[in-house]
């Protein structure tokens, strides 16, 4: 049975102890007003037992006995206290002992009633009282089962927790938390933002992705595709790799200076290129630093005669060409294809492969890479759309360098060149407030563009969000949020700005369940 309901239960059943108590209490004086002793031993026994003990053995006999009845005074053999009487006798499943216990039909095991003091899992002081609910100087705050209260120390009566708490004079609106994202032990303390606040169950959960196989420089790349600008290329591609590329319209505006070329084939040798022949050629991987970039725009390689050959590196595709027995076919399409593997290096494997709600961002962000089944398995973080609806987002790669480090990603400095290109969207991520799973260890962040709308992008500037010292925190879910709260003063945003360089991340938004 729950505590607060046994609580109410034996309140109610006091006025029936209370009952029992004065009618005893009456008896007892009606016996005394008559001159004749409350016992339970019959009437043979009356003039040789004087109260607990034998006539013979009370000073004064049986006279003196029954005129101390008639006194007034305790016939005990014992003084008794003015103010308390002790009852040595055993009482049977039904009854109280020493007015401290109460059976297992009435009472929590190893409940007591002390004094003024009553404790049922919990405590309440002289001046309290608790029915289900506490009251402290005027204010009432509902009650957790199972709180302990001792004589000094109450919950602080600042706060309230129903779903929500109080702080001073303020309540945070539980309408506007979402149930799945917010953690009922949130505290928020006097000005300071102490509170673990938004804990989103599935914080962090495996993503495996499809991996493709390429070349550069005659030797092995693995890679992944999550992104398109081109809707017939997303469709492709997701068919052919049996999961799902993001269609990414703005990946069109990106400059040349952000982008790295890839040659895909259209015919000749087949295999699991993309249009299903010979393998995609690159022309750097993150080894040559100053080059990559897993944006990439696209050259078709065609053969001109059905004499074709598996061309690995961007001079063989040259020489072919310089031959005549290809014609290239420059694209208007940006594909996001983030290298995982590549000639004598890798992305960073997280050691603890284990996720939990509170998985650290650090560390790397790739759990596994299964080159048999050519696949990898990255941590999808959650956050929110511009919309207040839940993504998941992975992490591949990042400038500036130090940051890239840190997260376990790809340092990629040529990114820094969307910093004004509207290929790149905003992030907002909080460096105070609530405490939370977004990557500052505070709150989610919350993504300007979302799969599905036609500003979302994988490469996201990122903002900062600062709650004012003297602002009471809440949890923002969408952009309209950021905007109030900026608009009120409670929050400013800053563009982020590691060592003051550009900082642009490759977010894609993926699906991690599918």
């Amino acid at each position: 049975m729950n505590r607060k309901f046994k609580y109410i239960a034996i309140l109610a059943m006091l006025p029936l102890f209370s009952v029992a108590i004065v009618s005893s209490f009456e008896a007892a004086e009606a016996a005394k007003a008559e001159g004749r002793a409350a016992s339970n031993y019959g009437s043979d026994t009356r003039k040789i037992v004087c109260g607990d003990r034998l006539c013979s053995d009370y000073p004064g006999g049986r006279a003196a006995f029954e005129e101390a009845l008639r006194s007034g005074v305790p016939v005990g053999g014992e003084a008794e206290d003015d103010d308390r009487m002790e009852d040595d006798r055993h009482m049977d499943d039904d009854h109280m002992k020493d007015g401290d216990h109460m059976d297992r039909d009435h009472m929590d095991d190893g409940m007591m009633m002390d004094d003024d003091r009553m404790m049922d899992g919990m405590m309440m002081d002289d001046d309290r009282m608790m029915d289900g609910m506490m009251m402290d100087d005027g204010m009432m705050m509902d009650m957790d089962d199972g709180m302990m209260m001792d004589d000094d120390r109450m919950m602080d009566k600042d706060h309230m927790k129903d779903g929500k708490h109080m702080d001073d004079d303020h309540m945070m609106d539980k309408d506007h938390m979402d149930r799945d994202h917010m953690d009922d032990g949130m505290m928020m303390d006097g000005d300071k933002k102490t509170g673990k606040a938004v804990h989103l169950s599935r914080a962090n959960v495996p993503a495996t992705i499809p991996l493709h196989h390429g070349y550069y420089e005659g030797e092995d790349v693995h890679f992944i595709i999550t992104d398109s600008s081109d809707p017939t290329h997303a469709e492709i591609i997701s068919e052919s790799q049996g999961w799902n590329v993001e269609l990414a319209p703005l990946l069109a505006n990106a400059p040349e200076s952000a982008t790295s070329t890839t040659y895909m084939f259209t015919n000749g040798v087949e295999g699991g290129g993309v249009h299903g022949f010979q393998s995609e050629v690159f022309t750097s991987t993150p080894a040559q630093e100053d080059e990559y970039s897993a944006l990439t725009s696209h050259i078709h390689v065609t053969w001109n005669s059905d004499r074709s050959s598996v061309l690995t590196s961007e001079q063989d595709i040259m020489d072919a060409e310089a031959a005549g027995e290809i014609f290239l076919t420059p694209l208007d399409v940006v594909l996001n294809m983030p290298h995982i593997v590549w000639p004598d290096g890798q992305m960073m494997v997280k050691e603890d492969s284990t996720l939990t709600d509170h998985t650290p961002y650090g560390g790397g962000q790739v759990l596994d890479i299964d080159m048999e089944e050519m696949t990898v398995t990255f941590v999808a973080h959650r956050g929110w759309g511009p919309d207040g609806r839940t993504i998941y987002y992975i992490l591949t790669d990042l400038t500036p360098a130090a940051p890239a480090e840190a997260m376990g990603v790809v340092s990629a400095p040529t990114a820094a060149n969307l910093m004004s290109s509207s290929a790149a969207v905003d992030l907002f991520q909080f460096s105070n407030g609530l405490y939370g799973t977004g990557p500052l260890g505070f709150q989610p962040g919350i993504a300007a563009g979302a799969p599905g709308d036609d500003n979302y992008s994988p490469m996201w500037r990122i903002h900062l969000v600062s709650w004012d010292e003297s602002s009471h925190t809440a949890v923002l879910e969408n952009l309209m949020d950021i905007s109030a709260m900026r608009d009120s003063g409670d929050i400013t945003t800053t563009l982020a700005r590691p060592g003051d360089m550009d900082h642009i991340v490759n977010c894609p938004i993926i699906d991690p369940f599918q």
